[in-house]
């Protein structure tokens, strides 16, 4: 676990299924001595299943896992541990609950076009299906401008992507 830091940062690296946000996340927060928490290991087995059998989740099935990891964030701001999550954060309301009362998150949004996330998820193995891409590109709102944060597209090689994702992080703290 990272030492505890008088700012401690809170980052997430969102985006829909596909973009590598547990790649990158992880690089992330190795680069920047910061923890990792992993999203999708926090889902209740509920939405997984749900999510398995092909069936978007509602904003009710989200909730508590929002809740869940934005009590961790809470958590770790407080004890001064500086974090990256991974977590899809498609809507702005989502991400207002995650950002909590007063807390300062920088969103990281990895981005890439439908047909290449199609493919991503075609070649390997995850919990979500492919049919769901779309149900994920209808769900998101990007950032708006009050929102700490930057856009990045995963096409390039991942090291030009995370090394884009550190120097953003970098950038607000």
């Amino acid at each position: 676990m990272a030492e505890p830091r008088a700012s401690a940062l809170q980052v997430v690296v969102m985006g829909v299924t596909a973009t590598g946000k547990s790649e990158v996340g992880t690089r992330v927060a190795d680069r920047l001595d910061m923890t990792y928490i992993e999203g999708d290991e926090l889902h209740p087995e509920e939405n997984i299943a749900k999510m398995s059998a092909g069936e978007p989740l509602t904003d009710e099935d989200r909730r508590p896992w929002l809740e869940t990891l934005a009590d961790r964030l809470a958590d770790n701001r407080e004890a001064g541990v500086a974090s990256v999550l991974g977590c899809s954060a498609l809507r702005r309301s989502y991400r207002d609950l995650l950002r909590g009362e007063g807390g300062r998150v920088v969103f990281v949004h990895l981005t890439a076009s439908f047909d290449v996330l199609r493919e991503r998820m075609e070649h390997r193995e995850h919990f979500m299906p492919a049919s769901l891409l779309q149900s994920q590109f209808d769900t998101l709102e990007p950032l708006e401008p009050d929102e700490l944060g930057m856009a990045l597209n995963v096409d390039a090689p991942l090291d030009e992507v995370v090394d884009a994702a550190v120097n953003a992080v970098r950038s607000f703290e």
